[in-house]
């Protein structure tokens, strides 16, 4: 994989798909925030991307992101100086300016604002994110199981409106901020998890950003080759086709500062006479074929349109979509103990217990055969 150096406007289609793909369905409609950031660098200039190992160990390290439901973005745009806000007044409780942002998340919105900001800013922005993909809740973090505390956080919204929050621990954070988020209209700009570049090196996931391109770069090159990128993806990524359909119904909400639900999908081609169904809380976290799980939170599910392969959200997806249900093996860090703690299926209320994408469905080949 090809390390990212700078990131100019021309970058930022390829970003945008490749974020799309790693949220899950979540993390927000990246197109969004692809316009503010090829804003943000036409008026500001191209972004240096940082290596972790690269930072200095007293350096101040700022994630900034969107919080809140996605299909509230999908009406409520943002004005633009939110994020920047959240940052400058997260930086004056600090008492020092960041050296560095980056994305707490490698997904949707989440993985072009912080372009945005870090052009704004005129700051590097880290080569690495906390989920490697995208999560629904701000706790869910690798930054959590390295004691990183989220603490304190900006938030701020479109009215204007900012305060900073402390609480006594990550998941009171979560909670407490929630509720903010759902009286800011449900979608609010944030800035947290400030860290030394020390705390960065062992917390952080790295090479998120050159990811995030490689992948856009794949979907790009496929598509103009009238090729649905999943193979592709597949034999690159180590992922797999998980199912093939139609949607046939999807029951989705916004619930408690989040979009919730579930969708249907009805197999078609190899895959008729098969129903598969996604859950999701923001993100795909659970699929089921026929009952059966096909792919459990932490590891990635993902829907790809069957015609074009383009990246599908989980507010985006609606009756009558043709599609591709893809999964990927999630970083190793979340399949530790801690890991499933905070972002397993039981966390989510699924009496299931987690099982390795892999061998899910390398078991399924097994029986089929």
């Amino acid at each position: 994989m090809e390390k990212i150096k700078t990131i100019t406007r021309a970058d930022m289609a390829d970003v945008a798909l490749g974020g799309a793909f790693l949220g899950t369905g979540g993390g927000g409609d990246p197109y969004i925030g692809k316009l503010m950031a090829e804003q943000a660098i036409g008026e500001n200039g191209p972004v240096p991307v940082i290596g972790i190992d690269a930072l200095d160990d007293d350096a101040l390290i700022v994630p900034v992101a969107m919080m809140g439901a996605p299909t509230v973005m999908l009406e409520k745009l943002p004005r633009g100086d939110e994020a920047i806000s959240a940052l400058r007044s997260l930086e004056a409780v600090l008492g020092r300016e960041a050296d560095a942002i980056f994305c707490i998340e490698a997904g949707g919105l989440n993985s072009t604002i912080p372009i945005a900001v870090a052009a704004a800013a005129g700051l590097p922005i880290v080569d690495g994110d906390g989920m490697g993909r995208a999560f629904p809740e701000l706790q869910m973090v690798s930054m959590t199981m390295f004691d990183v505390h989220a603490c304190p956080m900006a938030m701020a919204d479109d009215k204007g409106n900012a305060l900073v929050l402390n609480t006594v621990d990550n998941l009171s954070t979560e909670k407490f901020a929630r509720v903010i988020t759902v009286e800011m209209g449900g979608a609010g700009l944030i800035a947290l998890y400030p860290m030394t570049g020390a705390q960065a090196k062992r917390a952080i996931l790295r090479d998120s950003l050159s990811l995030i391109a490689c992948i856009g770069r794949i979907i790009t090159a496929e598509q103009s080759a009238n090729r649905n990128p999943a193979d592709r993806l597949a034999a690159d990524l180590g992922g797999m086709r998980l199912f093939e359909g139609r949607v046939t119904d999807v029951d989705r909400r916004t619930e408690g500062g989040f979009a919730r639900g579930q969708a249907v999908i009805e197999g078609l081609e190899a895959y008729q006479g098969r129903s598969l169904t996604l859950k999701f809380q923001n993100e795909f976290l659970l699929a089921e074929e026929d009952g059966t799980p096909a792919a459990i939170t932490p590891d990635l599910i993902c829907l790809l349109d069957l015609e074009t392969g383009q990246p599908i959200t989980t507010e985006q997806m609606a009756y009558g979509y043709r599609v591709i249900v893809f999964g990927l093996p999630s970083d190793p860090k979340w399949r530790t103990d801690h890991g499933l703690e905070l972002v397993g299926p039981k966390y989510f209320g699924y009496d299931i217990r987690y099982q390795p994408i892999e061998e899910i469905n390398a078991k399924k080949l097994t029986e089929r055969r």
